[in-house]
């Protein structure tokens, strides 16, 4: 058994991350998932993670981005629930996890955070009726295996 196949070594993994690599980890958990995203500021906000190593300011403007994104999709309490609304909601919280403040990045575990709210993210369309084939926490194990293989010729030659 790989070291990644259980939730617990796949969290503990991305703990020895640093906070660009959660960042631009989580951006890969999001889009795995970004087609059961109905805003397009969620697609935004991971490309400027994707695009490198975002300024501060960008950092911000995502941020505030990414949480008018939530607040729009987040459903209210006592009204009746969409669930496709609701998983953009949870997609979009992934993404916020994706452009969280360095402090919150490493202590929070930010790449955990987008891979659990994207997981979130299935449940809804599950529910909703959509086609759920393949598991998400396999995807997400096998893109984490993917982004940390490309890490470790980096870290040989440190």
């Amino acid at each position: 058994m790989s070291p990644l196949d259980r939730s617990t070594e796949l969290r503990k993994a991305l703990e020895q991350l640093e906070c660009s690599q959660q960042r631009q980890l989580a951006a890969r958990f999001v889009e795995s998932v970004l087609p059961l995203a109905r805003d397009e500021r969620i697609a935004k906000v991971i490309d400027i993670v994707r695009r490198g190593k975002p300024s501060p300011e960008e950092l911000e403007a995502a941020r505030k981005m990414i949480k008018a994104a939530i607040v729009d999709s987040h459903c209210r309490c006592g009204s009746e629930c969409d669930w496709k609304e609701q998983a953009t909601y949870f997609v979009a919280r992934a993404a916020a996890a994706a452009v969280a403040p360095e402090n919150k990045c490493v202590t929070r575990n930010a790449a955990w955070e987008a891979a659990v709210n994207a997981r979130m993210a299935c449940t809804c369309a599950a529910i909703e009726g959509e086609d759920m084939s393949e598991h998400e926490c396999e995807k997400q194990v096998e893109i984490a295996r993917e982004f940390l293989n490309a890490l470790q010729p980096e870290n040989t030659s440190a």
